[in-house]
């Protein structure tokens, strides 16, 4: 990656979905500084406006109340940002869910289907619903959010990790259908990151002793750490960017080394 320029992402227009978490936030962020306009989507009015209220002063920005699982409100998401900024250049599917912690034979079919409503079809609505506006464009970039997950294995979390599989199959599908018209869709594979999530799965993993769990995965990563958002937001912005102009269809890992292992 090059240094920062200030001016990367210099007339793009990006939809982010789940802005208003950690990753989401920083991208967003990250995005404007270099020059985007950002559309943030989420599906909670008052934290959206928090959002932006930290986020404004950075550049051109809006919000739009969508959850992800909803079509119709995904669809009117992405046509508010080409009626508010003139286009779409750059989707960051972001929006997602760690779902319940439990062994296969407990989970039921709704720790399932809401884990894949938003982690998946949120991710191909999103798509869905961004391949026209970027075509006209003539091209963009599209980043969906998956997870180590999607490559690795891990006990109790079925639901999770086969989501953040399919939404890797899902990138490769798409780069292949999209690359004539040369948007490239590209994955990002983060480790346990330092936000909401991994608070929520140290709290599910050892409920008595949230900081003994998260002893416990930090000493399974190889830097001995976990990753900030703002690292997540570096990539991502890569990718959006042209510097990244012959990538697509693949997982891009940031996680610490964990999965050279």
């Amino acid at each position: 990656m090059t240094q920062n320029s200030g001016s990367r992402l210099e007339g793009k227009v990006a939809v982010v979905t789940g802005a208003t978490g950690g990753i989401g936030e920083a991208i967003a962020k990250r995005f404007l500084e270099e020059g985007a306009s950002v559309m943030l989507v989420g599906r909670s009015a008052e934290k959206l406006q928090a959002t932006r209220n930290r986020l404004e002063s950075n550049g051109k920005i809006a919000e739009f109340i969508a959850d992800a699982t909803d079509e119709k409100a995904t669809a009117a998401s992405i046509q508010a940002a080409v009626d508010t900024f003139g286009g779409l250049d750059i989707l960051i599917a972001n929006a997602g869910t760690e779902g319940r912690i439990a062994p296969i034979e407990s989970l039921t079919v709704d720790d399932f289907e809401s884990v894949y409503r938003t982690n998946l079809i949120g991710v191909w609505l999103a798509m869905k619903y961004a391949v026209e506006p970027l075509k006209k464009r003539g091209g963009g970039s599209i980043v969906a959010l998956s997870s180590i997950s999607g490559v690795i294995g891990f006990p109790t979390m079925a639901p999770y990790i086969a989501s953040k599989h399919a939404v890797y199959g899902l990138v490769k599908t798409a780069a292949l259908e999209l690359a004539p018209f040369n948007v490239r869709v590209n994955a990002v594979g983060p480790a346990p990151i330092d936000n909401r999530m991994i608070r929520s799965l140290e709290t599910q993993f050892s409920p008595d002793d949230a900081d003994a769990a998260r002893e416990m995965i930090m000493s399974k990563m190889p830097m001995g750490r976990y990753g900030t958002n703002e690292e997540v937001a570096n990539l991502a912005l890569f990718l959006a960017s042209d510097e990244a102009s012959y990538c697509s269809g693949s997982i891009h890992m940031i996680d610490g080394g964990f999965t050279a292992g």
